[in-house]
């Protein structure tokens, strides 16, 4: 395989530019909503404020996710890196199955506790019908962005990282599509932004099923693995527990700032965040990106026993992410305005 012999420097270049596109493709998946929302006439500043205080409900979903996708995709390339296919296909059986039964708990959990929910993330009287609005449709769709998030990673892994790029692209360009159509010219609002969205996610979801089962795939997804098998969710938790944490906690973060900023700042200091936090994806998802192109690398060659290999991605890694933070650092520092407006 070409991720146990390649030249490493290459390898990484090769899997982590898709990855890193389709990471800044996914912002501007979100900006698209947010910038679209922002000019709805005359209530647009409510409603940008209502999809931030959504933003943190967007974000433990994201986590859940990634406890599975971010988690098993490592186990999956360990497998391959030592020829035991059939083990990495049962990880993708059991990945299925975890991430549907996790979708139905969080959609019922959402649409029943949605409004106590938003009221503790700091939504106002004004703020919480848009934000109800968005939410409570954005839910129903939780399956679509479990899959296409969470089974993104099983592509990544097999080396296929412009197919999982694709899974973005394709999805950011029906939101960017179907946006204007159902927020203005069907004058739906918030309502529309929401749909737009969770049909964007189901287009990409489906994709990704559609691949996993195709020619291409090295793996496969397999009926007979399609169940909560234990002995193969476990190491894989065990993995995911990492990702899951690091989005849990800037989900609890962006509750809290939400929850000061609405009691102190009020409404326009809440959307003032839901833009910060725009920038502040801008700077993670490239590195983001950089990391998912050197997993595959790492985690194969840590199955085939090479750790020199291992061990010389991780350092290319750890370089290339330092480096893109201060130049992003300094570049805010001397041009904060442009990031702003």
């Amino acid at each position: 395989s070409e991720l146990g012999e390649g030249n490493v420097g290459k390898l990484l270049m090769k899997l982590a530019i898709p990855a890193i596109v389709a990471q800044l493709v996914n912002l501007l998946y979100n900006m698209v909503d947010r910038i679209y929302i922002g000019h709805i006439p005359e209530t647009g500043g409510l409603a940008l404020t209502g999809l931030g205080l959504c933003f943190p409900i967007i974000m433990i979903v994201t986590a859940f996710a990634n406890l599975i996708g971010a988690g098993g995709a490592p186990r999956i390339a360990i497998h391959m890196g030592k020829g035991q296919q059939e083990e990495a296909e049962k990880i993708v059986g059991s990945g299925v199955a975890a991430l549907a039964v996790i979708a139905v708990i969080i959609t019922i959990s959402l649409e029943i506790l949605g409004t106590p929910i938003l009221r503790l993330f700091g939504a106002s009287n004004q703020t919480l019908p848009y934000a109800l609005d968005y939410m409570q449709i954005y839910v129903v769709g939780t399956i679509f962005v479990m899959f296409s998030l969470g089974l993104n990673p099983y592509i990544t892994t097999q080396g296929f990282s412009k197919d999982a790029m694709k899974t973005v692209i394709i999805g950011a360009v029906c939101n960017i599509i179907l946006d204007p159509i159902f927020i203005f010219a069907l004058g739906m609002g918030v309502k529309g932004a929401a749909l737009a969205t969770i049909i964007s996610q189901g287009v990409s979801a489906v994709w990704v099923v559609c691949f996993l089962n195709g020619k291409k795939s090295l793996l496969k997804i397999r009926r007979r693995y399609l169940k909560l098998d234990g002995k193969v969710l476990l190491p894989v938790l065990a993995l995911g527990v990492s990702p899951f944490i690091m989005t849990a906690t800037e989900s609890a973060i962006n509750i809290c700032f939400n929850m000061s900023l609405s009691k102190y700042g009020g409404d326009v200091a809440v959307g003032a965040m839901t833009i910060l936090s725009s920038i502040m994806q801008l700077q993670m998802m490239p590195v983001q990106g950089l990391s998912q192109g050197a997993q595959p690398i790492m985690s194969y060659n840590y199955g085939a026993g090479k750790i020199d290999r291992v061990k010389k991605a991780n350092r290319l890694l750890t370089i290339c992410c330092f480096t893109y933070t201060m130049l992003f650092w300094v570049a805010v520092q001397l041009f904060p305005a442009v990031f702003v407006k």
